[in-house]
């Protein structure tokens, strides 16, 4: 609500600090703050909090703006960059001097580091005692640096209604009065957050609730300018799979990490972030639209939630399994080409991946899985057997192979059906089950134990590919010259 009682239109921000990559936290932060704007018809807003000019950088936020843009979670506006507002920030901090919200202190950092030590030894918090805070600076030395710090509430308490943690109430008296500009007249984060918030009408802050404490100081000088106050909705961070707090070994890498190294769908990663700490029932599966139609905060649970990455890789099969296949033979090709060590994959390549798509995805989880079942499409001859394939490579296997390529090689038409049929009849001519036949030829036809059903393997390699990769492999054999790993 406005100061007016009128209701103001929704407008949330996501304000990353541009010191490493988007980390998957704060990929669901903008992932709730764009869903609840969008949900209420609202603006969703980036601020690019570069305050930190020894560890703000430019690969940084690049690769923030790369992550967002992969998600589709891009602002509605160009993003904001909050240190080139500093003038702006130090402008609030002398109105509020003026208005008397705020003092000069000129405690210098051998008096404070004093001060923590006295509070340290008696057991007391650590907070800055206000020594400055009704003194006149005519009693400072003359030209003495000084801070601008605000002169918080000492009485009372201070209360967020907040939609995700509820009823918060901070006692005054454990507030302190924090510096808004440093000695050097640069603001602090604490100031310039709340000055940008403001002047970007942001109605709703949606953030983790590791700035929950940072909310009730930083209402000080929301009310010392007299201006509304935003809804808070403080979000429990996300713990790894054992309950303790996310690091790398549990999954907290950086967005890229999920698209380039473990080959996950934006759509899935999207699907996951969304069930982490918010649920609708028991749905599962839920589009970006359904979410959109779905999303408020009131679904927002107040507990931490656990990050398992089976769950992401089983969710990124069924997105796989969903996906167009030409997209995918897309994003499968350069993998494919990483894995060989070869040169990119041609157009012609590139079609063969789409054909082969609905044999490569149905048992895969994640693109690089895809890319691992597609090499043996791209394998020059003659191939080279894994242990396991060599293994099944052996006297019994060259008979059924020698049958296997007299069965097919008189095939008119070569399709899924025709080879279905013919080496059924060799294994019915044999008086084996069709595995027992399949096994050797999948070794010898892809250089490993696992692939595609063998009949999609056939077919997507071809006759005259089929009919070579077999001939060297029974020449292998004869000749006792299976070549390995």
């Amino acid at each position: 609500m406005s100061a007016t009682g009128e209701a103001r239109p929704v407008v949330t921000r996501f304000a990353p600090s541009p010191t490493g990559f988007l980390h998957i936290g704060g990929a669901r932060t903008a992932l709730f703050n764009w869903l609840f704007a969008r949900h209420h018809g609202g603006t969703y807003l980036l601020r690019i909090e570069d305050t930190d000019r020894a560890r703000s950088t430019e690969p940084a936020i690049a690769a923030i703006l790369d992550g967002l843009d992969w998600l589709g979670l891009m602002p509605d506006e160009p993003p904001v960059y909050q240190f080139a507002r500093a003038e702006r920030h130090a402008e609030v901090a002398h109105a509020m001097l003026e208005s008397g919200h705020a003092y000069r202190c000129y405690a210098t950092a051998e008096e404070l580091a004093e001060l923590r030590e006295t509070q340290r030894a008696a057991k007391q918090p650590m907070r800055y005692d206000g020594r400055w805070r009704d003194r006149d600076p005519s009693d400072a030395p003359a030209d003495a640096p000084f801070v601008i710090r605000l002169k918080a509430p000492r009485e009372g308490e201070s209360v967020i209604e907040d939609v995700v943690q509820g009823r918060v109430v901070v006692q005054n008296a454990e507030l302190d009065d924090m510096i808004l500009l440093r000695s050097d007249g640069t603001p602090t984060y604490m100031l310039a957050v709340v000055v940008d918030d403001h002047d970007m009408g942001v109605t709703h802050v949606i953030r983790g609730d590791d700035h929950l404490n940072n909310a009730f100081r930083q209402l000080g000088i929301i009310r010392a300018m007299g201006w509304d106050m935003p809804t808070y909705a403080h979000i429990p961070l996300i713990h790894g799979s054992d309950g303790a707090k996310l690091s790398k070994r549990h999954g907290a890498l950086g967005v890229d990490a999920y698209r380039d190294d473990m080959g996950m769908l934006p759509e899935a990663v999207i699907n996951y972030l969304l069930r982490l700490g918010w649920g609708h029932g028991d749905e599962e599966i839920i589009s970006r639209d359904r979410a959109v139609e779905l999303f408020d905060l009131t679904g927002v649970g107040r507990s931490p939630s656990r990050f398992d990455i089976k769950k992401l890789e089983n969710l990124n099969g069924h997105y796989l399994r969903e996906a167009d296949d030409a997209r995918l033979a897309t994003l499968v090709a350069p993998r494919v080409a990483a894995l060989m060590q070869r040169a990119p994959l041609g157009s012609e390549d590139v079609d063969l991946l789409s054909r082969a798509m609905p044999s490569l995805k149905p048992r895969a989880k994640t693109l690089e899985e895809i890319a691992d079942g597609a090499r043996f499409l791209f394998e020059h001859r003659p191939l080279h057997f894994d242990e396991k394939a060599q293994s099944l490579l052996d006297a019994a296997a060259l008979a059924l192979l020698t049958k296997s390529v007299d069965a097919l090689s008189v095939l008119n038409e070569w399709t899924l059906e025709a080879t279905e049929q013919a080496i059924r009849s060799v294994a019915e001519n044999a008086d084996l089950g069709l595995g027992k036949v399949a096994q050797p030829l999948r070794a010898a036809l892809t250089g490993r134990t696992t692939s595609p059903g063998i009949f999609d393997v056939l077919f997507l390699l071809g006759k005259d590919e089929t009919l070579g990769r077999l001939s060297d492999a029974i020449m292998a054999i004869s000749g006792g010259g299976i070549q390995g790993d």
